[in-house]
Order: structure tokens, then C-alpha cells, then sequence
């Protein structure tokens, strides 16, 4: 990412770390302020994270636990890069504790009932639709890194932080990503 593009940036996570150091202190009207300003990005990560149906509660469990941080946080990166790894934190033990239980479906054709509980008519356009997915394709890891860098548009950097990498296996990673994704579209279009 080239100095220009870190700069602006920059300068657009700097008004939520703003209201983040302002709502350390626990003033009400703060908290809601810097609550409002990030929750959608927050939601819209844990979506391309795990599906829309769990992004709601794990959106609310990050919150509990930023809430419970936000006296310690000192600002020394971007609120949103601290926020985006408190969501991260959130599903890994979301799927950590899943693995510990088992799962009993007393049905005799689950699959039909999952169908039906899923949900209909969900707002975005069909674009959307289909690179989402496309993206559940690509493995884990890359589609971290894509969603960080490309969808909500966190330098590289950052993103490396997130995901606890080098910036080079990030890079490396959505390139490949979007090389699959490319891939997958124009066979797709030319399917269709």
C-alpha cells in the first residue's frame, strides 16, 4: 500500500479512535457514540467470518468484551484494528468451545430443516450473493485476508497484526485470493 493510500487510511480510523479514547472513561453518551461507529464494521467482519445468523450474537459478545477492555485501551493502534481483533478473538473461541460439545440432530432429514431456517430475502445484490459465495471457496486463511485488505479496507499492516502473520504471507494471500476469485467468476459467468 503506498503512502498516500496509508495515509487516507489513517485519517479515516482516526475519528473512531477518537471516540473509542473518549469513551474510555464510560461517559453514556460516548460509549453509544463509539458503539454506533463501529458495530457495522464489526458485523459486516464476523459475517465474512462465520454466516449471518451467528454474526449478530457474536457481534454482541465482542462488544461485551471491548466494553469490558475499553478502560485499558491506550490507542497506540487504530481502535478499529483493536475492535477487528477482539471480533477475531471472539469467534476462535466460538469455535473452540463448539468443538468441546456434541451436536445431536434428532431429526431424519436435518439437512431440509437447516434449508428452511435459512434466512430469505436477505438485503445485498446478487453480485453480492455470489461473491460471498465465491469467497467460501477460498480457503480460511486467504478469505481472512481478502475480507481485511479488500472489504474493509484494512492496510495490510493491520491486517497482519489481525491475523497474526508476517505482512508478505498477507499480501501473499490475497493475491491468491483474488487469483481464485477471478478464476471462479469468469468460469461461473462463462457457465451461465
Amino acid at each position: 500500500m503506498d503512502a498516500r493510500l496509508r495515509h487516507e487510511r489513517a485519517a479515516h480510523d482516526r475519528p473512531l479512535t477518537v471516540l473509542a479514547l473518549a469513551a474510555r472513561d464510560g461517559a453514556p453518551a460516548d460509549v453509544e457514540a463509539f458503539t454506533r461507529a463501529a458495530y457495522a464494521d464489526v458485523r459486516r467482519f464476523l459475517t465474512y467470518l462465520t454466516d449471518v445468523q451467528s454474526a449478530e450474537d457474536l457481534t454482541q459478545e465482542t462488544f461485551v468484551r471491548v466494553l469490558r477492555s475499553l478502560p485499558r485501551f491506550a490507542g497506540k493502534s487504530s481502535a478499529r484494528a483493536w475492535l477487528l481483533s477482539i471480533a477475531r478473538r471472539v469467534v476462535v473461541d466460538r469455535f473452540r468451545a463448539a468443538q468441546t460439545r456434541p451436536v445431536v440432530a434428532d431429526l431424519a432429514d436435518w439437512q431440509a430443516a437447516v434449508e428452511r431456517c435459512q434466512p430469505q430475502d436477505l438485503p445485498g445484490s446478487q453480485d453480492g450473493v455470489e461473491l460471498a459465495e465465491l469467497l467460501a471457496q477460498v480457503p480460511p486463511e486467504r478469505r481472512r485476508a481478502f475480507v481485511l485488505t479488500q472489504v474493509l479496507g484494512l492496510p495490510y499492516m493491520e491486517a497482519a497484526e489481525l491475523l497474526d502473520c508476517p505482512v508478505g504471507t498477507v499480501r501473499s494471500r490475497v493475491a491468491r485470493a483474488r487469483h481464485q476469485l477471478s478464476a471462479s467468476w469468469l468460469a461461473a459467468e462463462q457457465a451461465a
